[in-house]
């Protein structure tokens, strides 16, 4: 079937005909400037006939930007409200699948059929952190993630050892993917336009993703460090271990944890392991 996605009306016709305003209870704001949907597309460096996954598509706008590439999308959206101007922007082209549902509950491997695949979204903003766990630390590893962010989380994200904005997210992101801030967006490029700035995210999985024993320490250990941050080691470790824990993962138990990087935690979780 040859593709007839030119010839498809422009997004603000089709939300005007169709009386649909984004929802602030699914955190959504409209991506509609084919500039950037374009210019993420580009930053996700697919190629045709590359399986992409997207989260939140909304009236399509991203989404008519991932066909153009050639790649086929398997788009999954919540709010049965866009079922119809996704269903046109299905039939026409053979490389769009729709799935309506909560990405939280469904199974990428399944949508993925055995492929490799890529997940491109611009996430809901009450969504994303949860998502980007999922996928990082779950059983099914896309072969990169592009994601856009609220600019304040995209940071959390990228944040290194002694950054204000180093935490928790940042050291469970980077032990499982190398991540990089590819692009700034500004709030007027949506509609409506949100309050804070947004940015988009590039994640390639490590090939030695941390197995799922060493994540769930992992993720014990930074929730105990990061829960109380302004302490020592030595005291918001003190239930899990103290400081033997930290004198085995070799750090200093007068550290904080906002200036202990990725592999001193790695380090803290394989120590703890070891002790159980």
């Amino acid at each position: 079937m040859a593709d007839a996605l030119a010839d498809l009306p422009p997004l603000r016709e089709t939300l005007a005909e169709h009386g649909l305003m984004a929802k602030k209870s699914f955190g959504q704001h409209f991506l509609l400037d084919l500039n950037i949907t374009r210019k993420i597309a580009r930053l996700a460096q697919l190629a045709a006939g590359d399986r992409v996954i997207e989260v939140g598509p909304g009236p399509g706008g991203l989404t008519r930007a991932l066909l153009e590439t050639g790649a086929r999308v398997t788009a999954v959206e919540k709010d049965e409200r866009f079922r119809p101007l996704l269903e046109d922007l299905a039939r026409a082209t053979d490389r769009l699948t729709l799935v309506f549902g909560d990405a939280l509950d469904v199974d990428e491997g399944a949508l993925a059929a055995g492929e490799p695949a890529h997940v491109v979204s611009n996430l809901p903003y009450n969504v994303g952190t949860p998502l980007l766990i999922k996928w990082l630390t779950g059983p099914w590893t896309p072969a990169s993630l592009t994601l856009m962010f609220q600019k304040e989380v995209a940071e959390r994200i990228t944040a290194r050892a002694n950054d204000p904005a180093y935490g928790r997210l940042a050291v469970i992101v980077q032990a499982t993917a190398e991540a990089q801030g590819v692009m700034d967006v500004p709030a007027r490029a949506f509609t409506p336009p949100p309050k804070v700035e947004s940015a988009v995210v590039r994640l390639t999985p490590r090939a030695d993703r941390p197995a799922p024993e060493r994540l769930d320490a992992l993720q014990r250990l930074t929730a105990a460090a990061f829960g109380q941050r302004r302490k020592m080691l030595r005291s918001s470790l003190k239930t899990l271990g103290g400081e033997p824990l930290i004198a085995a993962a070799g750090l200093d138990p007068q550290a904080r944890a906002e200036t202990v990087g990725v592999d001193g935690f790695l380090a803290l979780a394989d120590a703890w392991r070891a002790a159980r």
